[in-house]
């Protein structure tokens, strides 16, 4: 009777185990958008971030900051990205009022993990 308890403890533990180890993963194509030089009165440009869920779970895009300002619009898918699948995040931003150097990051939450992923773009602005 103790080898058979014993041999369904063992069963069920390495269920939970291989069940720990399934996740989503997320794997940027690129992680940084170089807008090069844009003109302030030139409207709003945009840089899109694609993705693909390499886990084994479906990804969640939680949510993806703004950068610290409103003139970065950040949009990303809203239901989960199936394993294989891939996705992108788009992220809007208005020179418009700015001049010179500039760069950004947002962050984005996901599924997959406690860390955020950083994405970054920069460029220089002329009025």
């Amino acid at each position: 009777m103790k080898k058979i308890l014993f041999l369904l403890i063992a069963v069920v533990m390495a269920a939970f185990a291989v069940e720990a180890k399934s996740k989503a993963e997320i794997k940027f194509d690129a992680v940084s958008h170089d807008f090069g030089t844009i003109r302030a009165a030139g409207g709003k440009v945009t840089a899109i971030y694609k993705f693909t869920n390499t886990g084994d779970k479906p990804l969640v895009v939680v949510s993806v900051s703004n950068g610290g300002c409103g003139c970065t619009v950040p949009s990303y898918p809203k239901m989960p990205i199936e394993p294989g699948k891939t996705g992108e995040i788009s992220i809007t931003f208005d020179p418009r009022g700015r001049s010179g150097e500039f760069e950004r990051v947002v962050k984005v939450r996901t599924n997959a993990g406690s860390a955020r992923q950083k994405l970054t773009f920069s460029g220089t602005i002329i009025p």
